[in-house]
Order: C-alpha cells, then structure tokens, then sequence
C-alpha cells in the first residue's frame, strides 16, 4: 500500500512539474515578464519544451527505477518510505535548478533583445472589477472552524472514556502508528492542529480577498472574466480543501473516542479517497483554471491593442519566486511559477500568515 501511495504521488509531481511552463500566463515564462509581440517567440517555447522533456526523462526513469527496486528487494517499510519521500524532495529540487537555469537564461535573451522597449507600459484600475469578484465570503471558512471546535467540547464531556495511550499519527494503511500518554493537552493536540491550518486558511482567502485585480491593458476584457473566474475558483478549491480536511481528521479523531466507529476498511480507504480528491482536484484546478486563468476559455476574445503592454514588475522578483514590494498592499500575489497564491514577502503581516501556522503546529507536536 506505501508503495501505491508513493509511486501515485511522484507521478503526480512529474506531471504537474512537467506541465508548470504550459499553465502559466503566456505573458511569463519562467518567472520573466515577456511584453505583448514576443508571447510566441520559438527561443522561449524551446525553453519551455526542454525544461519538460528533462522532468518527464527524469521522472519517469526514478518511477520506474523506484518500483523495480521496491518489487524486487526486501525492504522494510522505513526504508520504502524514506526513499520514496527523498525522490519527491529530489525531483522538486531539479525542478527548482531548472527553473533558475532557464530564468537566467530568459533574463539574458530579454535583456540582449531589448523587449518591450518600443511599447508604452500601462496599468489598469478598473473599479468596476472588484464589484464582481465572486470570492467566497472569509466568514464560510469559519464553518469548518466551528466543527473542530464542537468535537474539542465533545472531547471534554468523552475524556474520562478514551484511551490511556492517545493516538498521535496514522499510517498509510490507516492504522495509528504513534501514541502519547493521556493528557487534556494530548487529547486534543490533532484538533488544535486541524484549528491552527482552518485559520490559516480562511486569512488566506481574507489577505488574497482584498489583493489587487491585474489586468492584461492589451487584453482588457478579456483578462478581467479570466481573473475573476481565476479569483472565484481558487477559493472554492481551497474551501473544498479545508472541509475535507475537517471530515477526515474529525473522523480519526473520533474513532480516538469511539474504538468501533472505523473498521479496517474504512480506515484504509479514507485516507486513500482523501489524498486521490485531492490530487485530482488540484490537477483539474491547474489544467482548467491555469494561472490567472489563462486556461479558461471565455466566449470572446478581444484583440490586442498594439503599442502598449503590462507594467513590467520583474525587480520586484527575487529569482522570479519570492515577491517583495513594499509600495504593494497586497498580501498575496498569483505566483510567478506555478498555479496559486505566494505571499508578498515585503509586507509584514505576509510573514505572520505564512510562519506563524508553522511554529504553532511545531510547538503542539514539540508539547506531545
């Protein structure tokens, strides 16, 4: 079963790796601002298609290498498990080396080839964007929120029920795999944790709520229904996220309570159907949706106005990933690379939302 699980989640890694370069603004190429009249040059579609032929040859060769060697010899399920997990961080750091490879050299062939220097950089404030934006309201992300919470208070009236030794981590198969000694603190560690990633959550949608709306000035109307729809799926697909992630955390953290509420197939099949909805979730969100919803297809297209582009914002780029403008309101801006959000590191409440879920999940699980 870890070898299913693993062997699925490189796959799903290689492909959307793969495919990153293709789902992206045509606008940008490796995190690298190409101005209207160079979308389609052929030295950066050569980029693109090699950076995808190198992730796929590689992929394929350490999947394949992966599951002969897995199939073939005795391993015991630490050492399937660490290799599996080192061939994901292994693929997901070549990428990150390509990408930085071919940003340079997207960088240089921009500078060399001077782009962009004949057109007028415009920026648009359409005011009547923001009325339309169809994000879900924050206040839906505290649903899922008030459940975790309802199963902390029903916790409390079950404590003198449970278990002497608390469950603390489940195993592919579904099976806890980690205890800790009883405590009111240990009892509801994994609820205070499941807490701690809602809210991260719901301030995410709150902060990218409130970012600016940018348009494409040479594509006006039709960049404006592309962000919007962009804007109103990426919050459902991230309110899906969070209220699966209460049902299958709130049912572990049931079956802590009731012994007899899971049998074994439940429990290996909830996890399982967890990580597949998601995988396939997020490959439909990136190859229907794309960045800015370059990959939706509106029922019109406008032309391009000549003679003018998009303010071009590559300095405040960090190696074409990390974001840092200070002048920029906005907490989260659509990523560079990639399908999404990523935090404007300029701001300061960008580094509470981002870091402050993270220590407090290390201080519960360091407090176990």
């Amino acid at each position: 079963m870890e070898l299913t699980i693993f062997l699925i989640i490189i796959g799903f890694i290689v492909i959307i790796q793969a495919a990153t370069p293709f789902v992206l603004r045509r606008t940008i190429a490796f995190g690298v601002t190409i101005p209207e009249g160079h979308t389609d040059d052929t030295i950066v579609a050569s980029y693109k298609k090699m950076y995808s032929a190198i992730i796929l040859i590689i992929g394929l060769i350490s999947l394949i290498g992966y599951a002969i060697w897995a199939n073939t010899s005795h391993l015991s399920e630490e050492t399937l498990v660490l290799t599996g997990v080192a061939i994901q961080f292994g693929l997901l750091f070549i990428s990150m080396a390509l990408y930085l490879y071919f940003h340079a050299k997207t960088t240089r062939l921009k500078r060399t080839q001077q782009w962009g220097a004949d057109l007028k950089q415009v920026q648009i404030a359409d005011l009547t964007s923001r009325a339309k934006d169809e994000m879900l309201p924050s206040y839906l992300y505290a649903l899922p929120m008030l459940i975790t919470l309802g199963l902390i208070g029903y916790t409390a009236t079950q404590y003198s029920q449970m278990p002497a030794m608390i469950p603390t981590h489940w195993g592919p198969s579904g099976q806890p795999d980690a205890f800790s000694p009883k405590t009111p603190f240990s009892v509801i560690a994994q609820l205070l944790i499941l807490l701690v990633i809602q809210g991260m959550m719901l301030g995410i949608n709150a902060t990218t709520k409130q970012s600016g709306i940018k348009l494409n000035p040479a594509k006006g109307k039709t960049s404006q229904v592309q962000q919007l729809l962009f804007r109103k799926y990426t919050s459902w697909f991230l309110f899906i996220t969070s209220v699966l992630l209460t049902i299958l955390l709130g049912f572990l953290h049931l079956t802590i309570i009731h012994e007899g509420l899971g049998n074994a197939a439940v429990m290996f099949a909830l996890p399982l159907g967890f990580l597949l909805l998601i995988l396939i979730g997020t490959a439909i969100y990136a190859f229907k949706i794309g960045q800015s919803g370059s990959r939706i297809d509106v029922s019109f297209e406008d032309e391009a106005v000549p003679g003018i582009t998009a303010v071009d914002d590559d300095q405040y780029w960090k190696f074409g990933v990390f974001y840092v403008n200070k002048n920029d309101p906005s907490i989260f801006v659509e990523k560079r690379f990639g399908v999404g959000w990523t935090v404007n590191f300029g701001h300061p409440v960008g580094y509470l939302i981002l870091f402050g879920p993270l220590v407090l999940i290390l201080a519960i699980t360091f407090l176990l």
